[in-house]
């Protein structure tokens, strides 16, 4: 069997160890080791073995990742969630699904200090679901609208995917962080055009909820002054060329500590909690990247990235055509992966033959997010849907299902807008301070 043919049976093997619920960061590790010293021998594969999981924890990018990681832990502990969803609420929870529209925003709001898709799913569902079942909301559009707003969570800047992303392909991660934005909003609108679309076709799924007076909207808006205050340091401190992104990680981070901190008086246990839960979470990144690692040196030395490059460029494919047919692979692969895993398992045999392409990384990266977030809420595997039924009692995986199909149409929308329109990510990239 020739090393290329042995690197894909590898992948192979990686995915049916995860399919079997085999922890990522195991299954990638032991398949790499294995086909390192497969291709090279024990002595090499002892060698990987001693270097590859420091080499995978050491460059000082990484440090952005905890950083992050204890802003959006900071944030919920700081009770900006149902501050959040009471500003969004009173200002569009009046209308005919308004507060399934409420939800969305509210997740896209919590995303942009949060980072991550399955906590933004987690918090609002249990703020989110009690609210909208109590003025008569079907859990389809309830529980669906806090499923696909939870994706908005890992696109929206700051995202641990796109630093990830960012850290494997040596991409700007500010760059990164800026072209989302756009495509952060767009996602945004169309999720609540997919309710508004719904509730006008059928409007006992959602009814109108209590209209507030403009005193309290503005009541309710400066509440939340905290998320646009984070938001404004991080990431205009990264566009205006302020901060560096893990500057502006250590500024968000503390902030978001203090917020806590003021928040819950002394809030001396729940604070450490936040350090544990914090640190609970970089640990299980950081070990599924020493896995990731080991089995890159694998991936690497097999020779399947330039058989792939090679292969392209002999069959004479349109770039365009190429790109769908990536983009294509990773929707597929998402019914059945988390988009981590999916990122890290994928990125070292798809991003050389991207560049060989000459594609703009940083598009790339929005894409390869954007369809990883669609994953995140395809079945059977769609990690939001579980968050959602193991938050919300009583709540059956049918019903979040039979309610997503509109949100995926949605993404459908705009996954095709970001491939046909490339200036709604690198406009404002290309608009930064040098």
């Amino acid at each position: 069997m020739t090393p290329p043919l042995i690197g894909l049976a590898g992948f192979g093997l990686t995915l049916v160890l995860i399919l079997l619920r085999v922890p990522v960061a195991v299954a990638m590790g032991l398949t790499g080791v294995a086909g390192f010293a497969l291709l090279n021998g024990w002595f090499g594969a002892e060698f990987i073995l001693g270097s590859a999981p420091f080499e995978s924890v050491f460059p000082y990018g990484l440090s952005v990742l905890p950083l992050f990681i204890a802003m959006g832990v900071f944030a919920a502990r700081a009770g900006l969630s149902q501050a959040l969803y009471g500003a969004v609420n009173a200002c569009v929870g009046h209308w005919r699904g308004g507060l399934a529209m409420a939800t969305v925003g509210a997740c896209a709001l919590f995303g942009a200090i949060c980072g991550s898709s399955l906590a933004t799913a987690a918090t609002m569902g249990q703020v989110a679901l009690p609210e909208m079942r109590r003025h008569g909301y079907d859990d389809r559009l309830a529980s669906a609208a806090i499923a696909a707003g939870g994706t908005l969570g890992v696109l929206i800047p700051p995202s641990i995917l796109l630093v990830l992303y960012g850290l494997l392909t040596e991409t700007s991660i500010g760059a990164l962080f800026i072209g989302a934005l756009i495509p952060g909003l767009v996602s945004t609108l169309l999720y609540m055009a997919a309710v508004l679309v719904q509730v006008r076709r059928h409007p006992e799924l959602g009814p109108a909820g209590p209209r507030f007076t403009w005193p309290q909207r503005g009541r309710a808006l400066l509440r939340v002054w905290q998320v646009g205050l984070l938001f404004a340091l991080v990431i205009g401190g990264i566009y205006f060329g302020l901060f560096s992104p893990t500057e502006a990680a250590a500024v968000g981070a503390a902030g978001a500590f203090l917020f806590a901190l003021l928040g819950r008086g002394s809030g001396g246990r729940e604070l450490l909690e936040a350090a544990f839960e914090t640190a609970r979470t970089t640990g299980m990144i950081f070990l599924i990247l020493v896995g990731a690692g080991l089995f890159n040196y694998f991936i690497e030395t097999s020779n399947l990235p330039q058989l792939l490059v090679g292969w392209t460029e002999s069959a004479g494919l349109p770039v365009f055509a190429v790109l769908l047919l990536v983009l294509l692979f990773y929707l597929v692969l998402g019914c059945f992966m988390d988009a981590l895993s999916m990122i890290l398992l994928t990125i070292p045999f798809v991003f050389p033959l991207v560049q060989s392409l000459g594609i703009d990384p940083v598009w790339f990266g929005i894409l390869v997010v954007t369809v990883a977030e669609i994953g995140l809420i395809t079945p059977p595997v769609g990690m939001n849907l579980f968050v959602i039924q193991g938050v919300v009692p009583g709540l059956r995986q049918e019903t979040i299902v039979r309610g997503i199909l509109p949100f995926l149409l949605a993404d459908l929308v705009r996954l095709s807008l970001l491939l046909l329109i490339p200036g709604l990510v690198l406009f404002l990239p290309g608009q930064m301070a040098p």
